[in-house]
């Protein structure tokens, strides 16, 4: 008959001192001696504090305070380690003692088998002639890989493995040797160590290898070192990231000295962070900063033209905004000059929402102040500095008339007044007063289909004039100019102040939108503007210039698979695109797409001398559990070449984790040549901190 003793406590007392509760014994029979010998046999289970141990027979000697266990033994701890023995002698805590031909499994995937295994004090456990791996083991055939010591201590508190005489074995095959060597076990996610190597080809610098070495600082410091070898380069990479209590900072450098420009040191800094101020401000800062126009395209770090170093306050509430902000950019761009960009920008602004009893509707309010500085001398473009300080009124209001018509009120007013130097082509000083009045119309009108589906169709006018006065001023921040569904309606399109789109004009167009009953959405937009007076300071690829807007056709389509495609055209008198643009996107299980194509006219006020054409994508497929591929690119439609290219080919299974990649870029200025690069990464699952094998564990064949 099977016994159930509860409260054990007589016997095996120690057994609960950590967590102060009883142990349970489970046992086909329990027989206690004339000498105090407690003997359980026959299916033992022992259950104390999450510590689960089984085993064939155990016998407890209450003289000597030892277990003396029969396999086979079966111990399961409370964090998921597992110890397996043929027969071991323990203290009832299981922290100090000898398990024969044992094996230690840590987080349910690295095993370590051991002739002998010592448990001391608690804390460490000492491995005797020892085979690691995470592969799955086979009768008859040895593992993907493993590591064979002499000896291996596992400290439960540092979390860390210690390997003494250690052999690194393929499929049975020694590689290599170390005498002695530290590894993070697979509980821990952050340890001091090397992190996994990459291996790197590319035309320019040839075949090299990084070695990246982590060093953690502390639970919220750390610094990744990563020497770059090649026969084309030496070069010094490194990382250090921190987490403070109100904030966060990364920055991100490296420094060659290589072949590709002899006798000078390249090199890059990238740092970003942010901090809470307090009181509801909030500090974002970064810098970018490199020593010449091709390094981060040599090195494969970035594909940046621009880059933008700043300092940025912001304060967001529910009806007030505050930003300022300084901006140093500095240019990568073949044939354009960093002194003229403007390379410093500054902007501080406020801006407040009130809802007034009498007026009714919504007022907004604020200020600001910006300045563009060039460092060029040369008079004009290339040399103008600006600096601007104005205020703005913004009034709107919403009526439901009869019918079901919407109608909207808008009044705006703006004043501001500029300073420019070093361009005689505008007043030295200019005071601009503008005023905006408008009333915006929707009647929307809503159905349900046969099938169940709500469709809502909501014709569109606008009908507005906005008048100015004062001098014309330098165009610093509206020189690209969208339309599209968002400003439709707007009385206003440039994206800044410098220009103001005056006279009368009328908007119309309709939006339809339908919610299908199994989660197919779509939307359309439709529309166009028409103007008294023409624009003359938008360009033809913006869809705005002249005195009647280029056709507006926009829409949405989603579908509850994650598939999402958004598109946008503006189509001129002869139905002839002028701009296109579609975004796809499928999400789902295995798949993740992303894809865009965009169609521009040659437009020389954008600087673009002929049309643009151009596929963009970004795709990963998960085939199975164990291989999973991923490709990208871009390819110029006008001229049939590629820009852009990359494959990426992932392996992995429960122990090892190998990706393989192959990026192409093309020549695309006379300062910055084609490149292929080739890249490969293995990981040994098991040792890397933080890092688990996700392919499920095989099975071995019969």
């Amino acid at each position: 008959m099977r016994s159930l003793f509860l409260a054990l406590c007589l016997f095996i007392l120690p057994l609960g001192l950590h967590a102060q509760t009883a142990a349970t014994l489970v046992a086909d029979s329990v027989t206690l001696t004339a000498d105090q010998r407690l003997i359980a046999s026959g299916n033992v289970e022992i259950l104390f504090d999450g510590t689960r141990l089984s085993a064939a027979a155990i016998t407890y000697d209450q003289a000597t305070d030892r277990l003396d266990i029969t396999g086979p033994i079966f111990i399961r701890a409370a964090d998921g380690t597992i110890l397996t023995a043929d027969r071991a002698s323990l203290d009832p805590q299981l922290e100090n003692g000898i398990l024969i031909g044992a094996r230690l499994v840590l987080a349910q995937q690295l095993q370590l088998a051991a002739n002998q295994i010592d448990r001391i004090d608690g804390r460490y456990t000492q491995l005797t002639r020892v085979a690691a791996t995470s592969c799955a083991v086979c009768a008859g055939r040895s593992p993907l890989w493993e590591i064979r010591a002499g000896r291996v201590v596992h400290d439960e508190a540092e979390q860390q493995l210690y390997f003494d005489n250690a052999t690194f074995h393929i499929r049975g095959l020694p590689i290599f040797w170390l005498p002695r060597m530290r590894l993070p076990d697979p509980t821990l996610t952050r340890a001091t160590g090397l992190l996994i190597p990459r291996y790197r080809s590319t035309d320019l610098l040839g075949f090299g290898v990084k070695l990246p070495y982590f060093i953690k600082m502390g639970d919220y410091r750390d610094l990744t070192l990563t020497p770059y070898f090649s026969a084309q380069t030496s070069t010094f990479e490194a990382r250090y990231r921190q987490e403070f209590l109100r904030g966060s900072l990364e920055i991100n450098l490296a420094l060659s000295d290589d072949t590709l420009v002899p006798g000078e040191t390249r090199g890059y800094l990238f740092a970003q962070g942010d901090l809470d101020l307090g009181a509801g401000f909030q500090l974002d800062y970064g810098a970018q900063m490199v020593s010449d126009d091709s390094y981060l395209l040599d090195y494969g770090t970035s594909d940046r033209d621009r880059l933008e170093s700043y300092a940025r306050i912001t304060r967001v509430r529910a009806d007030d905004l505050f930003l300022a902000d300084i901006t140093v950019y500095q240019s990568l761009r073949t044939g354009e000059s960093t002194a003229s960009l403007p390379p410093l920008v500054t902007e501080v602004s406020y801006e407040r929402r009130t809802y007034p009893a009498g007026l009714g509707g919504t007022l907004t309010y604020g200020g600001a102040f910006d300045s563009y500085y060039r460092s060029s001398d040369v008079p004009g473009d290339q040399g103008r500095d600006v600096a601007r300080i104005g205020a703005a009124v913004n009034w709107t209001r919403d009526w439901v008339l009869p019918m079901g018509i919407v109608a909207e009120a808008r009044a705006r007013a703006t004043l501001a007044y500029s300073e420019t130097w070093d361009d005689p082509g505008y007043d030295a000083s200019a005071l601009r007063l503008s005023q905006t009045a408008g009333v915006v119309l929707r009647w929307p009108f809503a159905a349900v289909g046969p099938n169940g589906g709500a469709h809502i169709l909501e014709p569109l006018l606008a009908i507005g004039h906005v008048a100015a006065q004062g001098p014309a001023v330098a165009n610093e921040d509206s020189q690209r100019v969208e339309f599209d569904e968002g400003n439709l309606l707007s009385f206003g399109r440039y994206p800044g102040s410098d220009v103001i789109e005056s006279g009368s004009q009328v908007a119309a167009g309709v939006n339809w939108s339908r919610i299908g009953p199994s989660g197919t959405n779509s939307r359309l937009t439709f529309g166009r503007v028409w103007r008294a007076d023409a624009t003359t300071d938008m360009t033809a690829s913006s869809g705005l210039d002249g005195t009647r807007s280029d056709w507006l056709i926009a829409g949405q389509l989603h579908f509850p698979s994650g598939l999402r495609i958004d598109g946008k055209t503006l189509l001129n008198d002869n139905l002839a695109p002028t701009k296109t643009a579609a975004l796809i996107g499928w999400h789902l299980g295995k798949v993740d797409l992303d894809a865009a194509y965009v169609w521009l006219i040659a437009d020389a006020d954008e600087d673009r001398a002929i049309a643009v054409s151009e596929w963009t994508f970004d795709a990963d497929y998960r085939i199975n559990e164990t291989w999973s591929v991923g490709l990208n690119g871009r390819y110029d439609v006008v001229v049939a070449e590629p820009a852009r290219a990359g494959l990426r080919i992932g392996w992995q299974n429960e122990c090892v984790s190998v990706e393989l990649s192959a990026s192409r870029r093309y020549a695309s200025s006379t300062t910055v040549g084609s490149s292929t690069d080739y890249g490969l990464s293995i990981g040994l699952n098991g040792f890397s901190a933080g890092r688990s094998g996700a392919a499920p564990r095989r099975t071995c064949a019969n």
